[in-house]
């Protein structure tokens, strides 16, 4: 079962998700939305694992940092006082897209707290590229008493299925992997309107952040992963080639239904070559986990 809890810091709250026992995992969401995109990677994973996801700041339940302009220094360094909070001092740590460039950095400032670094999906944007997406793919959706935010925030998350960017939806900029289910599109649509006034800094600052000159200060264990329908998928193989020793792994296309145990097994068996995180339990649930 996943659970939810709330961790209180001096300035903020951090709403998480965590499930299984086991060695830890830190999970680390996309932008927009929250935790609760990740919720059947983390029941697949709490099999072997004790998986904490929190929403990062400004997302989801979470309290957004007390910046104006964050960037992704700042969220990783969010994280280790979330850490810090929960007593978790050293566990792996799964991200994808925003989250990957999260927890990238959490593993170079805070090297100690990290075990093994399994990144899915990394953008290597080149300079023209990033400058059209800070200029248009995030921006606040204003609220008003016609209640168009709603249709908006839907449209958005919907055409992310649909375009790549989602802002261009010409026929070349079509991606081939349909629509989620209405159930998995309406909960996602509602972790944005939860937002809908801070959602766009953590991705500005995913656009904004020199991934490429960042992965060259890695020093953890890491593999990179993307599913076939990723369109980070070309950058994240480029990515992968940057780091010495790192590995990919190509993954079925996110509609394949062999996706989801090509996904875990990949995790499972990257994760498992490394040693138990010092200090931490294996055979008491979620030990490391303050009350």
């Amino acid at each position: 079962m996943i659970r939810r809890g709330f961790a209180d810091l001096p300035d903020r709250q951090v709403h998480y998700r965590h499930a299984g026992e086991g060695p830890p995992l830190l999970m680390i969401h996309a932008s927009p939305g929250s935790s609760k995109q990740l919720e059947g990677k983390i029941a697949a994973l709490a099999q072997r694992r004790s998986v904490i996801a929190p929403d990062t700041p400004g997302n989801g339940d979470s309290t957004p940092l007390a910046l104006p302009a964050p960037e992704i220094g700042d969220y990783a360094d969010a994280l280790v006082r979330f850490l810090d909070v929960v007593g978790l001092q050293r566990c792996d740590v799964y991200g994808t897209h925003t989250g990957a460039n999260i927890g990238l950095e959490l593993a170079i400032r805070a090297p100690e707290r990290v075990g093994r670094l399994v990144l899915d999906g990394v953008g290597l944007f080149p300079e023209a590229e990033r400058r059209r997406y800070l200029d248009r793919y995030a921006r606040p959706i204003e609220v008003d008493l016609a209640g168009s935010q709603h249709l908006r925030a839907f449209m958005f998350c919907r055409d992310q299925y649909l375009f790549w960017p989602w802002f261009e939806t010409g026929r070349e900029n079509r991606r081939d992997g349909g629509l989620p289910s209405p159930e998995a599109l309406h909960d996602w649509v509602l972790e944005v309107l939860k937002a809908l006034g801070t959602y766009h800094l953590s991705y500005r600052a995913a656009f904004a952040y020199p991934a490429r000159e960042r992965l060259t200060e890695l020093k953890r264990p890491v593999m990179l992963i993307a599913a076939g329908s990723d369109p980070l998928a070309d950058q994240t193989r480029e990515a992968a080639a940057l780091l010495p020793g790192a590995r990919f792994r190509d993954l079925p296309h996110g509609a394949d239904p062999g996706f989801g145990e090509a996904f875990v097994a990949a995790v499972h068996s990257f994760l498992a070559e490394g040693d138990a995180p010092s200090g931490i339990p294996r055979r008491r649930k979620r030990s490391w986990l303050r009350r």
